[in-house]
């Protein structure tokens, strides 16, 4: 159905809703196509609408990239688990960043290549620009419960340790283009990230 063309429809969407149905069809065109593939033309088609309904919210190529990049990276964002343990919620968080962000993962490792090239941006430019204040939101909340609760000492919370646990994650998803195993995940919160930011070596150890 056109979304808004010269054909009127039986219901013609407008305002948000259309500018929502516009960026849906042009993050399955990137999902589909890749960076190359990612043109105005390509997504006015797949989006069954004209150039001209696309260049009256986003003036070009790249910004409509960018708004669709916020739209496709926020698709299916987990709230913040609170289980009553740091090593849970830090299992719980990974575990379903994991099922959420794995079907993009190929996407995003050849992404980035095009897309640096062309643009001089790196994937911390995307996550910037896609999730702006909310980027580490979560784990903010799982470090800040357990504080409180007496299972992390603040003076280990450095930005770099605050991050360690998601960005090895990242990192492990995006150069094997495939989702962790749970071996792997077990493994970065244990003996990577537990270290690091409890308050005694056993904290949050003995829950399952």
């Amino acid at each position: 159905m056109d979304l808004e063309g010269d054909a009127a429809p039986a219901r013609r969407r407008r305002g948000e809703e259309l500018e929502q149905a516009l960026l849906q069809a042009a993050w399955e065109q990137l999902l589909d196509g890749g960076y190359p593939g990612f043109t105005i033309d390509a997504v006015a088609e797949r989006a069954q609408t004209s150039r001209s309904v696309l260049y009256r919210r986003w003036s070009d190529r790249e910004a409509l990239l960018d708004a669709t990049l916020s739209y496709g990276l926020n698709l299916g964002r987990i709230e913040t688990p609170d289980t009553g343990s740091l090593r849970g919620d830090m299992l719980a968080m990974m575990r379903a960043s994991n099922v959420a962000r794995s079907a993009i993962a190929p996407l995003m490792s050849v992404f980035m290549g095009a897309y640096y090239a062309d643009s001089g941006r790196t994937f911390a430019d995307v996550r910037q620009r896609a999730f702006g204040e909310r980027s580490g939101r979560s784990v903010d909340k799982i470090l800040d419960r357990a504080v409180a609760r007496g299972e992390v000492d603040p003076s280990r919370l450095t930005p770099r340790v605050r991050t360690v646990a998601s960005d090895l994650f990242r990192h492990d998803l995006l150069m094997t283009a495939a989702p962790l195993t749970d071996e792997a995940i077990v493994a970065i919160v244990d003996e990577v990230f537990l270290p690091l930011v409890a308050a005694d070596r056993g904290a949050g150890r003995d829950i399952p």
